[in-house]
C-alpha cells in the first residue's frame, strides 16, 4: 500500500440529501451531479456489456429494496440498490440474490457483470454478481464514490479525518485491499482502476480547478498529474483500450499515465446534460443554451469520429448504453436506438412506463424502465 499527500478527485452521482454531510467535497459531488443530470435518473455509465443470448423476459419486475432505488442491468439479470440492500432478479424475473443491509443514499454502478453498491456519505460496499456477493467492506471515512473495473477490482473514495481531505482505497477482486493513497489537500471525488489492474487514477477538485493524478500500484509515487485550471473534470473512467476518458463540463478527452493527453470531442458551446458510455461508442446529450429541451444526441466511437447525431426538442430525464444500444427516456416514454442512432420500433402499453425515472438497456436489446413502485420490461415491435 501507499500514501500520498497529493490532491486527487472524481464525481459519481448524486444524492438528494446532504443532511449531515458538511464536507466540501460532498457538497461539490451534489452539485457536479446535478450539472450532469445523474440526479434526474441519467445513468451516466451503463456498464451492461452483456452477451445476446436468448431470454424470456417477464413483463414486470418487483423489487422490494427499501428507497432511493437505482439499477443496473448484468446481462441476462437486473440489480436494484435501495436504503434496504441489494437484490437481483433473472430475466424470469426471480430472485436469484438478496444481501440485506442499510443504506442511506443508494448507488450501484456494473462492468463485464459485476456490480458495485455503495452507500454515499455511509461506509458500506458490495461487490457482486447475479449470484454471488463476491466482497463485502465497510469503508473507514464516508463514501463519496466507488468504481468497479472489468476484472472485479474496484477503489472507494472516503472523506477522512486527521488532517487529510480524502482517501482512495483499491481492492482486489476478493475484497483485500492493495492500494491506498491519502490525500491532504484537492477534494477527492472520484477514481478508477485500469483495466489491466496495474494503475490508479484520481479526479480531484483543486483550488483552481481540476486535477487527474495517475498512481501505479507498485509505486508510492505518482506517475503523473494533469492540471485543468479553471475546468471542471466531471468523471472518468477507463476505455476497453486502456485510455482514461475524461468528461469535462466543455469537451471529452483522453488520457494515459505516460503523460500523454489530447481533446477528442469538443460541445462547441452546448450544454451537456447527459451522457453514456458503452464498449464501442460514446453517446452525448447536447442542449442549446436557453431554448428549452432543444439540442441533440450525438454518437461518438472512442477515439472522438462522430458516428451519428439526431436533434431533440423532448425533455430526457434518463439514458443508457448497453449491448451495442443507447436508450433514452422521455416524458411520453422510451425510445431504442443503435450506435447509428436508427430507431428501433418499440412495443409500448400505454400508461406501462408512467411514472419511470431510469432506463437501461438488457440483453437482446430490451429495455428495463423503473421508478419507485414499478420496474417494466419493454420490448421491440415484434418480439415476445
Amino acid at each position: 500500500m501507499a500514501g500520498d499527500n497529493k490532491p486527487k478527485s472524481n464525481l459519481r452521482r448524486l444524492i438528494g440529501i446532504a443532511c449531515s454531510l458538511i464536507s466540501l467535497a460532498l457538497l461539490t459531488y451534489i452539485a457536479v451531479s446535478l450539472l450532469t443530470g445523474n440526479g434526474l435518473g441519467f445513468s451516466r455509465f451503463s456498464g451492461s456489456s452483456g452477451k445476446r443470448e436468448a431470454a424470456e423476459w417477464v413483463d414486470e419486475f418487483n423489487f422490494d429494496v427499501g428507497r432511493g432505488r437505482v439499477f443496473v442491468s448484468l446481462g441476462n439479470s437486473v440489480a436494484a440498490a435501495g436504503t434496504l440492500g441489494i437484490q437481483v432478479l433473472d430475466a424470469g424475473g426471480n430472485e436469484t440474490l438478496r444481501d440485506p443491509f442499510r443504506m442511506s443514499a443508494p448507488a450501484v454502478s456494473a462492468l463485464e457483470g459485476r456490480a458495485i453498491a455503495f452507500d454515499i456519505g455511509g461506509s458500506s460496499v458490495r461487490v457482486f454478481t447475479e449470484s454471488d456477493v463476491s466482497a463485502s467492506v465497510e469503508a473507514s471515512g464516508e463514501i463519496i464514490s466507488a468504481s468497479i473495473n472489468r476484472n472485479g477490482w474496484f477503489c472507494v473514495c472516503t472523506q477522512e479525518g486527521g488532517g487529510y481531505r480524502g482517501a482512495v482505497m483499491a481492492y482486489n477482486n476478493k475484497g483485500s485491499g492493495v492500494y491506498r493513497v491519502n490525500v491532504a489537500s484537492g477534494y477527492v471525488l472520484s477514481a478508477a482502476l485500469s483495466p489491466d489492474n496495474k494503475n490508479l487514477a484520481v479526479l480531484s477538485l483543486t483550488d483552481s480547478g481540476s486535477r487527474i493524478t495517475f498512481y501505479s500500484l507498485n509505486s508510492e509515487d505518482a506517475d503523473n498529474v494533469f492540471d485543468l485550471p479553471g475546468g471542471l473534470i466531471i468523471d472518468i473512467s477507463y476505455l476497453p483500450g486502456g485510455g482514461l476518458l475524461a468528461v469535462s463540463t466543455d469537451s471529452l478527452s483522453v488520457f494515459d499515465r505516460h503523460g500523454a493527453s489530447a481533446e477528442i470531442y469538443g460541445f462547441s458551446g452546448r450544454l451537456l446534460r447527459g451522457y453514456a458510455v458503452y464498449d464501442d461508442f460514446i453517446a452525448l446529450h447536447l442542449l442549446d443554451y436557453r431554448v428549452g429541451y432543444r439540442g441533440r444526441i450525438v454518437t461518438l466511437s472512442d477515439n472522438g469520429n462522430q458516428i451519428a447525431e439526431i436533434a431533440v426538442d423532448r425533455e430526457i430525464t434518463s439514458m443508457a448504453a448497453g449491448d451495442g444500444y443507447l436508450a433514452i427516456l422521455r416524458g411520453d416514454g422510451p425510445a431504442l436506438y443503435d450506435s447509428g442512432l436508427i430507431e428501433r420500433p418499440l412495443s409500448v402499453k400505454p400508461g406501462a412506463t408512467a411514472g419511470a425515472a431510469h432506463v437501461l438497456v438488457l440483453s437482446g436489446g430490451a429495455l428495463l424502465t423503473a421508478g419507485d413502485h414499478s420496474a417494466v420490461v419493454v420490448r421491440a415491435a415484434g418480439d415476445r
